[in-house]
């Protein structure tokens, strides 16, 4: 396992960690989430990712269990909870990034995940009806009082991060200092354009999701069964429509005989196109069961089988490289 400095910071993670969402609490049991995790864990992974709103806070609590069972030094690894959604609640009070919901939710957060502080702490989505200054003073206070260690964003535009920044700068506060975005084969305008002017001014670091597509790039869909994997959940439908199309299908199928024509699987592929991104912290794997994540933390062992001529076959494949403009 390598490890990559965070941005701005000096925190070292593990160039790929893991994640809890629809998973834990939800589409496995403990036991199976206690194995997934401490396999992890073993072969270097320091960064376990969570928030307030997947199953409902259950997930945060069945992380919480298993990392007091298993005792690990807490200066050894890192945890994240995210603040946005809530955690099922459906008063008006209940979600977004004002004040009360950011302390409360840190709170809450911190009793789940039976922790005494956050490593990282991010706003799941912007919040347009909460003045950014509010959300970046509160981030800052909750630092202040040992609460949280860092704070960042998930899926916020570059113009509200440096927003985010531009406060912090003018009243001498900590500002955001990691971006949560997806990024994959599929998904790069973010990564690979719209944030460059974020990366060469503020440098953040990111933690980027779904490596696969929700598990579209490992091709297991091609043959149809959805409702037997993750695009196949009621609560995802809405994913599963933007992604199960048959001009998608057709250029998995490409990406599938790529991994293959350099001794890799199709997920390997996937994780090891996104490592190869500088601006890339650390990529999050999400697993349903053992051999799944051994595979996806395999392709660690294999960075330099992929040369110049497959990453130029994908852009072709997928053409959806980002043009940008000449200075």
């Amino acid at each position: 396992m390598e490890y990559r400095i965070m941005g701005p910071t000096g925190l070292p993670l593990s160039e790929v960690s893991f994640g809890s969402w629809i998973t834990f609490g939800n589409q496995i049991d403990a036991r199976v989430s206690a194995g997934l995790m401490e396999f992890a864990y073993d072969r270097g992974v320091n960064f376990f990712d969570n928030a307030e709103t997947y199953a409902h806070g259950h997930s945060e609590e069945v992380m919480g269990q298993i990392l007091q069972a298993k005792g690990w030094s807490r200066d050894t690894w890192c945890v994240s909870s995210k603040v946005f959604f809530g955690a099922g609640g459906q008063a008006p009070t209940q979600r977004g990034l004002h004040r009360k919901h950011i302390i409360e939710a840190c709170h809450a957060a911190l009793r789940r995940l039976r922790v005494e502080y956050l490593d990282l702490y991010m706003c799941h989505r912007p919040d347009k009806k909460t003045p950014i200054e509010e959300t970046v003073w509160t981030m800052h206070q909750l630092i202040q009082q040992g609460k949280i260690l860092y704070w960042g964003t998930s899926e916020w535009s570059a113009a509200e991060i440096l927003e985010a920044h531009r406060i912090a700068a003018l009243h001498h506060l900590i500002g955001p200092v990691v971006e949560q975005p997806q990024y994959n084969a599929l998904v790069r305008e973010k990564m690979e354009a719209e944030y460059l002017d974020v990366f060469r001014t503020v440098g953040m670091g990111t933690t980027t999701w779904s490596p696969l597509a929700s598990g579209v790039l490992t091709g297991k869909y091609l043959k149809g069964g959805a409702e037997a994997h993750r695009l196949g959940r009621e609560e995802l439908r809405w994913l599963a429509d933007r992604l199960l199309t048959p001009e998608t299908a057709a250029k998995v199928e490409g990406w599938v005989g790529l991994a293959s024509e350099n001794g890799l699987t199709p997920a390997q592929l996937g994780i090891l196109w996104c490592l190869r991104n500088p601006h890339v912290t650390t990529v999050l794997l999400g697993a349903s069961n053992l051999a799944q994540l051994r595979e996806n933390l395999d392709a660690l062992d294999h960075k330099g089988r992929v040369d110049a001529r497959t990453w130029e076959a994908v852009d072709a494949l997928f053409g959806n490289r980002p043009i940008l403009p000449a200075y």
